[in-house]
This record gives structure tokens, sequence and C-alpha cells, in this order.
């Protein structure tokens, strides 16, 4: 059976050890995930690239994306990993269990952007006619429709990897729901 190993600093190309150095030094240390994405000469920059790339979406949506995905798709890393960061983005610990359940009570807005990311994941890639018209009914654009849509794409990339590879979470566990 093959089993994954996480790459140290040392084991990863010259241009992923620079990247390593830029996210030990913003973030404290190099996660997992990423850690493990540097396996691959430009997986780790093409990620990062795509992952800090400019939206119009706020950070708020973009980890109800991250939460609802990662729970569809049953990563406990990124839910662990999101969940730290919705908190450290303003949402409550209720706020985030709230959200990880695919209903959210406490922002119209983002539960319409819930149902359709939910509908979105769920259908690979289909939603119905009426969460398309409640997307856009709360004030959500075309641009706002491709920038959800390459979020879903992102995590989606990320929670596949996490799974084939288990990789090790190195957060806070997020409680199950």
């Amino acid at each position: 059976m093959k089993t994954f190993k996480v790459p140290t600093r040392d084991e990863v190309s010259p241009a992923n050890q620079s990247i390593f150095d830029k996210l030990k030094q913003k973030l404290g240390k190099v996660p997992n995930s990423y850690a493990f994405m540097a396996s691959s000469e430009n997986g780790l920059a093409t990620y990062l690239t795509l992952s800090n790339a400019e939206s119009s979406l706020t950070i708020k949506e973009k980890e109800v994306i991250n939460l609802i995905v990662s729970g569809i798709n049953d990563c406990h890393y990124c839910t662990s990993a999101h969940t730290v960061i919705g908190k450290l983005n303003g949402f409550t610990d209720e706020q985030i269990l709230e959200i990880r359940r695919g209903s959210i009570s406490f922002d119209h807005k983002l539960d319409a952007l819930a149902q359709f990311v939910k509908e979105v994941t769920n259908k690979k890639g289909y939603a119905s006619q009426e969460s398309i018209d409640n997307f856009f009914a709360v004030g959500y654009t075309n641009e706002s429709l491709v920038d959800t849509l390459m979020i879903i794409s992102e995590r989606t990339f990320s929670n596949y990897l996490n799974a084939i590879v288990k990789v090790p979470i190195d957060f806070p566990v997020a409680p199950e729901i």
C-alpha cells in the first residue's frame, strides 16, 4: 500500500523552499497540506496563486464556500483549517457550525450563497434554477458567479488531495456535527 510523507523544507526544490520560508514568516508554519503540494515543482505556487487571487467575494463569503465544500467532500483537514480561518475573520463558533450544517439563519445573503454552493458541489457543477435565481436575487453578479466557482474548484482540489494523501491535520480539529 502506498503511503505518503509530508516533505520537509530540505526535501523540496529551492523554489518551494523559498515559498516555505514566506509561509513560515506569514503564518508561523507551513501547513501540511501546502507542504505536500510542494511535492510538485509548480503545484504549491500555482495553488497559492489561485488561492490568493483577487475576488469580488468578501473573506466571509469565501469562508462560507470553503466550509460548505469541505464538509460535502468530507475533508476534515480543510474543515479544521477553515474553522480556524473563519474565526479569525469574524465568525463565531456557533455561526461556523451553522455554516457547516449548510443553512445560515444569521445572514440571508450568505444563506443563498451556501444553498447555491451546496447544489453545485453535490451535483458536480449543476444547480437548480431556483438556487441560481436566489443567488442573483440577493445581489450576486456574473462576476460573483465566476469567483464562486473558482473557489469551489480550488477547495475541491485541496479536498481531493487531502483525501488521497491523508495529510495529517495540523490545526485544532473541528468538532463533529
